[in-house]
């Protein structure tokens, strides 16, 4: 009888593998996170730039969001699908839904850069680009360029848990890390030394991207457990109904990071007026950098929980389709250990080093407002980081086990739900503090919802083992 594809996924401790496939992830995430950050990075400490193309930055951040979002729904969705198939033994499934997960991927990367360069003006001030005149001169700028790398950003942010299910997640980080080593090589020479400001920032993340997706592209020709076949593309309705469902947690994951974005800028913009430091021209675009800042920190540790709990993805979804329920189970306990020693982790760096963290990004340049709110809101707006990475490896493990609309529906009760409606409410009542009260209050009472889903995952595995 011939051997199953990747039947070590059966066989070896979930310990290793978790290892195997979650730190090979982690990184992946980390550096596609690093792509803006590093951006940003560079861009704080151009003193022709500043806290000005640092708000300008934090504008456009949502938007490559938006295409991220759609990419990872698309590429998780079918990373969860072709492991449970491969479980299964089914390969006929498994190379037409990579086939069709890249079509769709093609053709939706075309329409969100058309839509992108149409609405251009309208996105920029939706996202609050206009805090004032220098922020949205520097978003348009750097929006235009970015736009016309969303296509080679989606595809490779697309193929890289394809890559994976393939049992290949050392390939999946090393063609992500290749393109992050080019961004963080060029954006010195086009920022400093050619003077590029937000455009050279710009390019420098489109040339990454797109080393990105070429080693993706070559990858297909090389696959392992499944081969492409020219009959594997097309847009097939009956696969999509399955796979697009189990990457729905990983869209609202990241487009609920958009949602909250929109509602905490326009309410930056909104109470920052009414401040008495901030509603000063000169000091407008502060809180909108700072919280920037704050999230893309928040942003990296996030990746390492989505990583983590991504990482399991093939490792699940390959033992519930072989009915070993004990080794999912033995999984679960493990991945919930591992997200809290992350945010706990991260819970410390944030209370006791909020000024080295806020010194990375150009404090030095800037006023004592700057660096005395940006103290604040680390401290604040991340206090109950241990409880968000424990939701988040929650939500994503429900997908992997297939319950698409139990991990749906709590996804968008955090991010739509608590994440928009706390960062609108609390603002009317605490002004712009009220924004940094909006991400932990999310969180808390997120987990209290969560925690009876863990329960009930806990029975439902022991039951079926």
């Amino acid at each position: 009888m011939e051997q199953k594809s990747n039947a070590f996924l059966e066989t070896e401790k979930v310990g290793t593998l978790m290892r195997k496939f979650a730190v090979p992830c982690i990184i992946s995430l980390l550096v596609a996170a690093l792509y803006n950050i590093v951006d940003q990075i560079f861009i704080a400490n151009a003193t022709y730039l500043g806290s000005y193309g640092n708000a300008a930055n934090n504008v456009v951040f949502p938007l490559t969001i938006v295409a991220l979002s759609l990419a990872v729904m698309i590429g998780d969705g079918c990373c969860a699908f072709v492991s449970i198939s491969l479980g299964a033994d089914n390969k006929e499934d498994a190379h037409k839904s990579i086939g069709c997960s890249i079509v769709l991927c093609v053709l939706v990367s075309a329409i969100i850069t058309a839509i992108y360069f149409i609405f251009q003006d309208s996105i920029l001030t939706f996202f609050g680009g206009r805090v004032n005149e220098e922020t949205f001169a520097n978003a348009k700028e750097y929006f235009t360029w970015i736009s016309v790398g969303i296509p080679f950003y989606m595809f490779g942010q697309c193929l890289n848990p394809v890559i994976r299910s393939d049992g290949s997640p050392k390939f999946a980080m090393v063609s992500t890390v290749a393109g992050a080593v080019v961004n963080i090589i060029l954006d010195p020479i086009f920022i400093f030394v050619f003077k590029w400001g937000m455009m050279g920032a710009a390019v420098a993340t489109i040339a990454g991207q797109i080393l990105t997706a070429i080693l993706a592209v070559w990858y297909l020709f090389h696959m392992k457990a499944i081969k492409i076949q020219r009959s594997s593309f097309g847009l097939f309705a009956g696969l999509m109904r399955k796979f697009l469902p189990l990457g729905i947690t990983s869209f609202l994951s990241q487009i609920s990071l958009v949602a909250s974005m929109a509602a905490i800028n326009n309410m930056i913009v909104k109470y920052g007026a009414l401040d008495a430091i901030f509603g000063q021209a000169e000091y407008a675009q502060i809180p909108m950098a700072v919280v920037g800042i704050v999230m893309k920190f928040f942003q990296i540790v996030i990746s390492i929980s989505v990583g983590l709990a991504a990482g399991c993805i093939p490792i699940v979804g390959y033992n519930v389709g072989a009915k070993r329920m004990d080794r999912a189970l033995d999984l679960f306990k493990l991945l919930l250990t591992a997200e809290f020693v992350v945010g706990f982790i991260a819970l410390l760096i944030v209370e006791i080093l909020p000024m080295q963290l806020i010194g990375i990004f150009g404090a030095a340049n800037e006023s004592q407002y700057y660096t005395d709110f940006a103290i604040k809101a680390f401290r604040t707006y991340l206090c109950m980081l241990p409880l968000a990475t424990v939701n988040k490896g929650t939500f994503i493990y429900l997908q992997s086990l297939g319950k698409a609309f139990q991990s749906s529906v709590l996804s968008m009760i955090r991010e739509v739900i608590f994440g928009v409606g706390w960062a609108v409410i609390l603002p009317i009542f605490f002004g712009l503090n009220g924004v940094l009260y909006s991400m932990p209050v999310s969180d808390l009472l997120t987990f209290l919802i969560g925690i009876v889903l863990i329960i009930n995952i806990f029975k439902t595995l022991k039951q079926k083992n």
